[in-house]
């Protein structure tokens, strides 16, 4: 794994990206703990509701630049929104004039991007042969998903909304939008598609 790192950061047709997804976030007039940084924070309801919605973050680190891109979702993990996502993510970030023939992706072997599923698997063959890309899967070992460079992205992220209430779609996307990561703010992209979770 670090070899295969280090092979794509020397070689310049390759392009190192990190992606991950995270727990969903319930959207509702919720207490998340932490302080708020307003000079009056907002009361939090105090009994137990049902909360429909909910938004699944998936996240792009370009190693390179340091740009992050978060999609939120309405589907759950699977793995047709992290391929979906990383899809989009080319088409809107990718070099111009092309010189990137490989990209090499940082992955933490989660649920929805383990190498035993054909979805996932299936999907990435797809997403190469639509682009012409080689995607080279670096998988981090089980127990070191802290080592996936986006992770320190998520951990800027949860301490910027730390104590937020996250009561609409909006103000959720409004967050991550508004923090900054290496003095640049993230492109945050609003994911309507849902999809079947039982895809293996």
């Amino acid at each position: 794994m670090a070899e295969a790192n280090a092979a794509a950061e020397a070689d310049p047709s390759v392009l190192r990206v990190s992606i991950d997804s995270k727990a969903t976030v319930t959207v509702g007039n919720l207490s998340s703990g932490g302080q708020d940084r307003r000079h009056q924070a907002p009361k939090a309801d105090d009994h137990a509701m049902a909360w429909p919605q909910g938004l699944t973050p998936f996240g792009m680190l370009n190693l390179h630049t340091d740009e992050v891109a978060i999609s939120l979702g309405e589907s759950a993990e699977t793995p047709d929104v992290m391929v979906d996502g990383l899809a989009r993510w080319w088409e809107d970030h990718r070099p111009k004039p092309p010189k990137v023939t490989t990209l090499a992706i940082n992955l933490d072997g989660g649920r929805a991007t383990r190498s035993d599923r054909t979805q996932v698997i299936k999907r990435m063959v797809t997403l190469a042969r639509k682009t012409g890309l080689t995607l080279e899967l670096i998988d981090y070992p089980p127990y070191h998903s802290k080592d996936n460079p986006i992770e320190r992205c998520w951990a800027a992220r949860e301490q910027f909304w730390n104590g937020a209430i996250l009561d609409s779609v909006e103000t959720t996307l409004q967050w991550p939008s508004t923090m900054t990561w290496q003095a640049m703010q993230p492109v945050v992209h609003h994911g309507t598609d849902v999809y079947e979770k039982r895809l293996r």
